[in-house]
């Protein structure tokens, strides 16, 4: 038997992660220092995103140093602390914009029971006067088409349009008009209008 046999041959060994960065590393920025430069370090204020290139040690020496905020004032130092809590965005006091908050609209739409009657429908006309005039309903293109086919408006009522269809039925229909094929297209389209209105809860 061979001490190493073939398959020790194929065992391979990770590289040290370390040593792979300390051989592509730059030289440290230190003066003097021929030491690989695997650590980063700030250069300074209105830098930022700028770093040098340092070993170990001299990384730690140039970070107890480091002073963000040197050659400022204290009050600049208090303001830049202050707007840091904000993410240096612009704020406004409240209540600066007090001509909005006076109008009637805002009035209206802050109070609660106004809220209530701008957010609730009323087809059964519940709140009576309080709310405000109601929105005429808009028709889908086939009711609109309905509406017209039996002359009405989109203002008509459920009454209005069966109403309406008695009349055009009785009027159309082949009985009262001797079997006319004009009378009886008639009748047919204002049947399927009905239909159609019916069916959106206008019948």
């Amino acid at each position: 038997m061979k001490p190493y046999p073939k398959y020790f041959d194929k065992i391979r060994v990770r590289a040290d992660p370390q040593a792979e960065a300390k051989a592509q590393a730059p030289v440290c920025q230190w003066d003097g220092c021929h030491e690989p430069g695997t650590h980063r370090a700030p250069v300074g204020r209105l830098k930022e995103g700028e770093y040098f290139r340092f070993c170990f040690d001299h990384v730690r020496e140039y970070n107890k140093g480091f002073n963000y905020f040197s050659g400022l004032a204290d009050s600049d130092i208090a303001r830049f602390q202050k707007e840091a809590l904000t993410g240096h965005r612009p704020t406004w006091t409240i209540g600066t914009n007090s001509g909005a908050r006076s109008s009637p609209d805002f009035a209206q739409q802050r109070s609660g029971r106004a809220g209530y009657y701008n957010r609730v429908r009323d087809p059964f006309n519940i709140f009576g006067d309080q709310r405000t005039a109601p929105r005429e309903r808009k028709a889908k293109p086939l009711e609109a088409k309905a509406l017209e086919t039996l002359g009405l408006t989109t203002k008509a009522t459920g009454a209005d349009v069966k109403a309406r269809y008695k009349e055009l039925v009785k009027r159309h229909h082949p009985d009262a008009n001797g079997g006319d094929r004009g009378s009886e297209d008639r009748l047919r389209d204002v049947l399927q209008a009905y239909r159609v209105l019916k069916r959106a809860g206008l019948g």
